[in-house]
């Protein structure tokens, strides 16, 4: 079975556009037209189909490779929303992003900015392979919707499709990667006390002390914050792209995708970064065989937060998130979109 993914490219011998698989135009353009109110004049086309085993390597690297270039920035904004669970008042307001990295540098090693860097790659390879996948599987099956299949050139509905889509990818990735993603948060917000020696160690030491359900420690606020984050990220994304194409159809698609990822991740970043921010808390609890600091649900963490450290508590490390997003989105948006080219460009010359 062949999975086709779309993108309108710009190339140096005119438009190629790699079929969705519905129509003969890339979804994109239509959005674009359809925001334009113009024609685009005709030109040769050619469907170029992406298999599954392309597509997932594509989403696999481009997953990794920006979490690798941007791990410094993750482990830091990990740092600082943990702080909240042991400092003091007086410690969290005197707290910096130089003087965190300062103290890595001098106390751990400049090699300790990388913390956690196996294990992430190991789970972002799975992630955002299942992640970008199931994102068109799952837009080809709300399409499949009576009466949808009409709307597939219309904005707000394109615009739903992209929301709901990513919605569903990014629960389903997150689900089925989780005990990955708690290993890789309690190995980045070690510092000098080293409690779990690695991946293996720490799912094992999980297990023993936490039992099996001890790997899915705050599920139920990664999905709250995973969900949200993904849709509004590709809703964002798509719409931006949409937009710039439908002005200036003559951009390069490299820079197009990295700008409009950018902006995509802060966007999403701003609207859930509270939810990630108790979603490391409750990861981390109980961890190391230490007592559980909050003992209500979701919303009783919320409350906790909010009167222990105020309002502001919520977006702790926020600066070092935004300083991640920005490049680390955008890598991956571009990464993708280049490695989907390179592999239908292989495919027509074999």
């Amino acid at each position: 079975m062949q999975t086709e993914a779309r993108v309108g490219v710009v190339m140096e011998g005119g438009q190629r556009t790699i079929s969705s698989g519905h129509a003969s135009l890339a979804a994109v353009d239509g959005v674009s037209l359809k925001c334009s109110g113009k024609r685009r004049p005709q030109q040769p086309q050619q469907q170029v189909p992406i298999g599954i085993v392309s597509q997932l390597l594509s989403g696999g690297v481009a997953g990794a490779f920006s979490k690798t270039c941007t791990a410094p920035l993750a482990r830091l904004t990990i740092l600082f929303q943990v702080q909240g669970m042991h400092l003091d008042g007086e410690t969290l307001k005197k707290a910096s992003i130089w003087r965190e990295a300062s103290r890595i540098v001098r106390d751990e090693g400049f090699r300790a900015f990388w913390k956690g860097n196996l294990v992430m790659i190991a789970h972002r390879l799975p992630y955002s392979s299942v992640n970008f996948y199931a994102y068109e599987q799952y837009k080809k099956l709300l399409y499949m919707i009576p009466g949808l299949e009409k709307q597939r050139n219309n904005f707000s509905a394109d615009l739903s499709m992209h929301f709901v889509g990513g919605g569903l990818a990014g629960i389903t990735a997150a689900t089925a990667t989780y005990p990955l993603d708690l290993v890789r948060t309690r190995l980045a917000a070690q510092t000098n006390v080293i409690y779990y020696r690695g991946i293996m160690h720490a799912l094992q030491t999980i297990i023993k002390e936490e039992g099996h359900l001890g790997l899915y420690k705050g599920l139920g606020a990664t999905l709250l914050s995973v969900g949200p984050s993904i849709a509004v990220s590709f809703s964002v994304y798509e719409t931006l792209r949409s937009f710039w194409q439908s002005h200036r159809p003559h951009d390069s698609t490299v820079s197009v995708s990295l700008a409009c990822g950018s902006l995509s991740g802060i966007a999403s970043s701003t609207a859930t970064f509270p939810l990630d921010l108790v979603r490391r808390r409750k990861q981390l609890e109980g961890a190391g065989g230490r007592a559980h600091f909050y003992q209500a649900g979701l919303m009783g963490t919320f409350r906790h937060i909010v009167r222990n450290e105020g309002f502001r508590g919520l977006y702790r490390g926020i600066l070092p998130e935004y300083y991640k997003v920005v490049p680390g989105v955008g890598i991956c948006f571009m990464t993708y979109e280049t490695l989907k080219m390179l592999l239908a460009d292989a495919s027509t010359t074999l």
